[in-house]
């Protein structure tokens, strides 16, 4: 898991966004819209990255389309400590 971590937040141009994406969700739940709003982010540009995010066992979602609600995964919380590594790393 860590590897996926550390490819899918600094690997890919996309990797900031992720990260601020992981962050907001670790606080709560929301869905694309709620997060495209709240970080200033083009709503199909969210939703990319919450499918990359999905894909690679990161979040999870609750429904279907426009009202899904995602929350990071079991396998996520338990890396959050290589989360935060990498937010580290970034932020240096």
């Amino acid at each position: 898991m860590e590897g996926v971590l550390w490819y899918v937040l600094t690997g890919t141009r996309g990797g900031a966004n992720r990260i601020r994406i992981l962050r907001e969700l670790s606080e709560r739940p929301r869905n694309a819209n709620r997060l495209a709003e709240e970080l200033h982010l083009d709503y199909k540009t969210v939703r990319h990255h919450l499918d990359v995010l999905v894909q690679n066992g990161l979040l999870e979602h609750s429904g279907n389309g426009y009202g899904s609600v995602y929350i990071p995964s079991g396998q996520t919380r338990q890396h959050w400590d290589t989360i935060e590594q990498i937010i580290a790393q970034v932020n240096e």
